[in-house]
């Protein structure tokens, strides 16, 4: 399992000046030169409404990844963090307000395959993990996957609105120390390939679904889930295997 560090350690770090800080925990490079392209580029591209802000972030986004495919549209107000960690595929969208948040000392970041979609509102979030999310996918609005070692969504996946990937997890076993101040850990998750993610289901660190299997609306998925089984219910249980008589239909809400 990996160690998860704290914002907090980070933000009142008093060996470190302000602009440290802000490059540390939002541009990912050192010095002023990374600074000012990324002050920037957000500047005059994050916040354009309408045709001119697609062409303003189409035209200038690129610069700060470490990767980007052909024909990937950026919506208004798309916040990218540490981004010289991020890599985009061809024809992928990411929709108005979204967060790619690749943050880490020691991790390779975000990887976005080819053909994924990313809802309004939805968080990618690193904290020293990894996110992959394979070509095809369909990450509905609102939604938030989150990585302090490994986080794969496989091809084809698709997520409805709200859904929570949470790869880490908070150790409370010592009652006498609040649980802030214990240590956090990540095993990961991994979603196999053509998967189905009902509205507001809830994965949790170390949990396994399996390539074709789906996951009720609502669910808390706290153990594994193999290949083609349904699961729901919190927390989730698996209920039938796709394909057999009698398996249920209408759990899984997008």
């Amino acid at each position: 399992m990996t160690n998860i560090p704290r914002a907090q350690d980070q933000l009142f770090d008093t060996t470190q000046s302000a602009r440290q800080k802000y490059a540390s925990l939002v541009v990912g490079r050192p010095g002023w030169g990374a600074l000012i392209k990324h002050e920037a580029i957000t500047l005059l591209a994050q916040n354009v409404p309408g045709a001119l802000g697609f062409a303003l972030r189409k035209t200038f986004y690129p610069s700060l990844l470490a990767a980007c495919g052909r024909n990937v549209v950026f919506g208004q107000n798309v916040v990218l963090r540490h981004p010289g960690k991020i890599r985009i595929g061809d024809n992928v969208v990411i929709d108005d307000n979204c967060l790619l948040d690749a943050k880490g000392d020691t991790n390779t970041g975000i990887a976005i395959g080819s053909g994924v979609f990313i809802g309004r509102n939805t968080i990618l979030s690193c904290k020293n993990g990894d996110i992959a999310i394979e070509d095809g996918a369909n990450i509905g609005f609102n939604c938030e996957v989150f990585s302090a070692s490994r986080v794969r969504v496989g091809a084809g996946t698709l997520l409805a609105a709200y859904c929570y990937l949470i790869g880490g997890d908070h150790d409370f076993s010592d009652p006498d120390v609040s649980v802030l101040d214990q240590v956090r850990r990540s095993a990961g998750i991994d979603v196999g390939t053509g998967a189905w993610l009902g509205a507001g289901a809830k994965i949790l660190d170390g949990v396994t679904l399996g390539n074709g299997s789906v996951v009720g609306a609502g669910a808390v998925v706290r153990h594994s889930v193999a290949d083609g089984e349904i699961a729901v219910g919190i927390p989730a249980r698996v209920v039938g295997q796709r394909g057999q008589a009698g398996a249920p239909r209408g759990a899984v809400q997008s």
